[in-house]
């Protein structure tokens, strides 16, 4: 009964929010080369008040949307981290390049070492060795192209994307990354902080910290989980963690505000797919992919508005750059939303997909409006509740197994571990918010139902959908012969000092450094045009391309 208050609560204040100004797309007053602020917290749903949840302040958060816009529509395509870092990085959906299992591979290490591969290898299927994605040879990590605008772009210093980060993508990558660190302070930059600790580890890494929460505090508890104090403490737990991450958030934006650059700066805060209980992450539901985005523009420009567009994770890409004045090219899948080169049309759809977890195989699309969900699942005779090892560690999803064991779920709890999944399910969102009634087989609905379903088969085909084939014939199209692809040798021709440089793989991004001494730069820089190499300076050359072994070459 709590549960269904809270909703009723939510969607009235959702309602109340359609009552203030909707933010347009364009008409912003920017400065002609804006810093970029990325703020990225992990597995988190819009469970805070600028979203409709009143069950703790969040003062950071709360102020960002009062100065900003709030997007009530935002989706990730994947539901759970690595193939929605990959959406994120390459503006691409991660099943149209096959970049949706998770995970291929670890990659969130600067570099592999035998030791990460030893313990990766327990979450990898049986006959999977760790690879990386290998894109086709317009893909890019969106970051290369604001660098080579002249951006100073720093990651810290999540780089979960399926593929280990290109020699160019970032002038820094560590947990050390600052635009702080850029020697010219009238560079623009462009820099993202990621926010761990509202991950799914931290419910049960930290079960043993104390709360940021009151630990008696009355939390609403989704209709699929436990209302037990088992999980009434796991969901307090996530509340803690949010309330922290708005504390990390604020100390973030503070050094903004000393550097005098608040008001130079776009900052975007929203989460990488959905929340990180059991039922949310890994699965297409809305708890899994819809997530809060709150922008705030210079001078808040727009303020205390909200724009309920759909939106996708494939479409910040091109939404970034076209902030910073570049014209995004056809190789998107996603669309402009905001800047000079913003979509003038809005999405019917948002597409969303599901496969591999761990070492366990699944294959899920999910295509949905506004208003109605449409989930296909391939794998009929498959459980719908698929066993993942890492999420056993959560108390809450421990006290859901006592409570199957003991004949005591709830019909709501029981769902998920049906012993088949259906061919597909309808969800009317609107009225049955955690999408718990399958309205396929109503007729009131067949329209909808035969639009969604055309919709879906549409997406899939259109973009190919990679991760439907058979994963070994899929690493077989990335590793040809079983090796994975190497970079030719960069080529470096010295006309009289002027260096330029070239490489024979298609789509190679090179990168240089030069120097003199010992101190050889970190970063490599993004080569564009040949440039004059001073007598004494020494030379490093990179080509690189997402998916490839790197090549290096000196002078």
């Amino acid at each position: 009964m709590k549960s269904a208050i809270v909703y009723l609560f939510l969607l009235v204040v959702l309602i109340g929010c359609k009552d203030q100004p909707t933010a347009p797309n364009t008409a912003l007053d920017l400065p002609k080369r804006p810093n970029i602020l990325w703020l990225v917290a992990e597995d988190l749903s819009p469970v805070i008040p600028s979203f409709g949840d009143s069950t703790i302040l969040t003062p950071t958060l709360s102020r960002l949307a009062a100065e900003g816009v709030c997007y009530d529509n935002f989706y990730s395509p994947s539901p759970v981290c690595a193939p929605s870092r990959f959406a994120i990085a390459t503006g691409m959906y991660p099943s149209h390049l096959g970049a949706n299992h998770m995970r291929t591979g670890p990659w969130f290490a600067p570099e592999i070492s035998p030791e990460i591969i030893k313990r990766m290898a327990q979450y990898m299927p049986e006959g999977i060795t760790p690879y990386e994605t290998v894109t086709p040879p317009t893909i890019k990590m969106m970051s290369e192209y604001l660098r080579k605008a002249g951006y100073y772009c720093t990651n810290n210093s999540k780089n979960d994307y399926q593929f280990l980060v290109t020699a160019t993508a970032w002038d820094e990558n560590s947990n050390d990354a600052h635009w702080r660190n850029r020697t010219d302070k009238n560079q623009p930059f462009f820099a993202i902080f990621n926010f761990g600790v509202t991950h799914e580890s931290q419910i049960w890494a930290k079960a043993n910290d104390s709360l940021w929460v009151d630990e008696h505090l009355e939390v609403p508890v989704p209709p699929y989980l436990p209302d037990t104090e088992v999980g009434k403490q796991d969901v307090r737990r996530m509340y803690s963690n949010v309330k922290q991450m708005d504390h990390q958030v604020g100390e973030i934006l503070k050094q903004l505000e000393e550097d005098g650059e608040l008001e130079n700066t776009i900052i975007f805060w929203y989460t990488d797919h959905g929340g990180p209980l059991p039922r949310q992450k890994r699965l297409l539901y809305d708890s899994g992919l819809k997530v809060p985005l709150i922008v705030r523009f210079p001078n808040q420009s727009q303020a205390n508005t909200r724009n309920d567009d759909l939106l996708s994770f494939i479409d910040l890409a091109p939404t970034v750059l076209s902030l910073a004045g570049i014209a995004p090219d056809d190789s998107f899948d996603g669309k402009a939303f905001l800047g000079d080169h913003a979509r003038t049309d809005k999405a019917q759809y948002i597409h969303a997909a599901a496969d591999r977890f761990d070492a366990v195989y699944d294959h899920n699309r999910a295509v949905r409006d506004k208003r109605f969900k449409y989930i296909k699942y391939y794998d009929r005779e498959k459980p719908m509740f698929l066993h993942v090892a890492y999420r056993d560690q959560m108390p809450i999803m421990q006290e859901l197994y006592r409570l199957q064991e003991a004949g005591e779920l709830t019909d709501a709890q029981a769902q998920w571990f049906r012993e088949t999944k259906p061919e597909e399910e309808l969800f009317d969102i609107l009225n049955d918010p955690y999408e718990l009634n399958d309205i396929s087989k109503n007729p009131k609905y067949a329209d909808k139902l035969a639009e969604l379903r055309q919709e879906c088969d549409r997406w899939v085909a259109a973009i190919d959908d990679k991760n439907l084939k058979p994963e070994k014939e899929l690493l077989a199209t990335f590793y040809p012969n079983g090796e994975q692809p190497t970079m030719a040798m960069p080529t470096i021709s010295n006309d009289h000092g002027t260096i330029t440089l070239s490489c024979q793989t298609e789509g190679a991004s090179i990168g240089y450094k030069v120097w003199t001494g010992d101190a050889e730069p970190t970063a490599w820089q993004v080569y564009t045009s040949p440039f004059v190499l001073e007598e004494g300076q020494q030379l490093k050359v990179v080509a690189d391309r997402i998916g490839y072994v790197k090549s290096v070459a000196e002078l």
